[in-house]
């Protein structure tokens, strides 16, 4: 009964074409949207998410400021050693590297041009637990000291070259009144919020050399790499235990990469959510357009209808034959809205170079919500329909 039902809805669709197609389109661009929309922010979600765990989940790093003091403490300057920042590594099992850096404010020119960069004093195990690799040159070695010598990332460096039309490699870059000569070029790396600066747009000197620039300058922030078994609390306790022993009135803001990683999940769901709900007004105005196509139908269909009832057809026969038209439209329009959805998304994705992967839950909800659209726009078309007089549907057929 149920098939022949569905038979007979698609051959009254059929007969109707540009009614059809216009109730489908409506239903069409509802869904694509949809789809689109909250698998593009999936994919801007998760390509984010991966960009941050290429550092890896194992990261712990801690900012260090001047603490609220009385006066009795108000001159007082404290300054953590890179001897004592080192000697961190023993405040827990769990510490496998440690990577102190310091950031200096300071102008950057090269051959008489200012350049945008940002100044970092960093040893050789920051270039380990951020992950950096070298295009050209070498990076920072432990053995550099109090040397003049510097790395630039991927960003500066093509802004000297742009500059000068020459090779990094070699150049020298004035920091203040001091030059630095460059050893090495970065590759280009993903920018993220667990390092408090872009590393792309960067200029590393050695940590040592740093700290002799000015007075000013001193270690603030500091990058660990645990185990993977380490218990992110307990080694936070115990690295704070021990630089508060050293500089009793600081105070520490711990980050760990599990933690904001966590984070940026929830707030990516929330953004989805917020994309799809966007999306579901398209949706909506393709249901109110199935309705008023629905509707019109009914209006002009009221003579089969009044011989439908007049030979014997139920009332709810009548219901359940319009309320399959609607649903059959938002089918069709669900199924092709789904397919145009993610290849919009798809070349989205394309054109920002993310990765692509098809997540199966927003053409679900997409299609699933284009059905349910479908049958809640169309039932009172279809109801309205079960509620015509026979007498006066076959009226206007005279």
């Amino acid at each position: 009964m149920i098939l022949h039902d569905i038979q007979e809805a698609l051959l009254n669709l059929w007969s109707a074409k540009l009614r059809s197609v216009l109730a489908l389109l409506g239903i069409l661009v509802g869904t694509a949207s949809v789809v689109a929309m909250v698998l593009g922010g999936e994919l801007a979600a998760n390509e984010a998410l991966q960009q941050f765990k290429t550092l890896g989940t194992d990261l712990l790093a801690v900012s260090i400021t001047e603490a609220q003091s009385d006066d009795h403490y108000s001159n007082r300057e404290e300054h953590l050693t890179v001897t004592q920042a080192k000697h961190i590594l023993s405040a827990s099992p769990a510490i496998q590297d440690v990577a102190p850096y310091t950031q200096i404010f300071n102008a950057l020119t090269i051959s008489g041009n200012s350049l945008t960069g940002s100044v970092l004093g960093v040893t050789d195990a920051f270039g380990r637990i951020a992950h950096l690799e070298v295009e050209e040159g070498r990076f920072i070695s432990f053995l550099e000291g109090n040397a003049l010598f510097c790395v630039v990332g991927y960003d500066l460096g093509a802004q000297i070259q742009a500059m000068t039309s020459k090779n990094p490699m070699g150049q020298q870059i004035q920091l203040g009144q001091t030059f630095f000569t460059i050893i090495g070029v970065l590759k280009p790396w993903p920018e993220n919020s667990f390092v408090y600066a872009n590393i792309n747009n960067a200029m590393m000197i050695p940590l040592l050399t740093s700290l002799s620039l000015n007075k000013y300058t001193s270690i603030n922030n500091i990058i660990f790499k645990l185990s993977s078994t380490a218990a992110i609390d307990g080694v936070e306790n115990q690295i704070q235990n021990y630089i508060l022993s050293v500089m009793p009135h600081k105070n520490l803001f711990f980050r760990s990469a599990k933690e904001l990683i966590a984070k940026m999940s929830k707030q990516s769901e929330i953004f989805t959510l917020f994309l799809g709900l966007i999306g579901s007004i398209a949706l909506l105005v393709g249901g109110i357009g199935v309705m008023n196509i629905m509707l019109v139908s009914v209006v002009e269909r009221r003579p089969e209808i009044g011989i439908r009832l007049a030979v014997g057809a139920r009332r709810k026969d009548i219901r359940l034959l319009f309320l399959i038209e609607a649903v059959m439209l938002s089918f069709l329009g669900g199924t092709m809205g789904v397919l145009l959805g993610i290849l919009i998304a798809f070349i989205m994705a394309a054109w920002w170079h993310w990765q692509f992967t098809l997540f199966l839950l927003p053409p679900a909800v997409g299609f699933t919500v284009s059905v349910a659209t479908g049958i809640f726009f169309g039932f009172y078309p279809a109801h309205k329909a079960s509620q015509l007089d026979p007498i006066q549907a076959l009226r206007t057929a005279i």
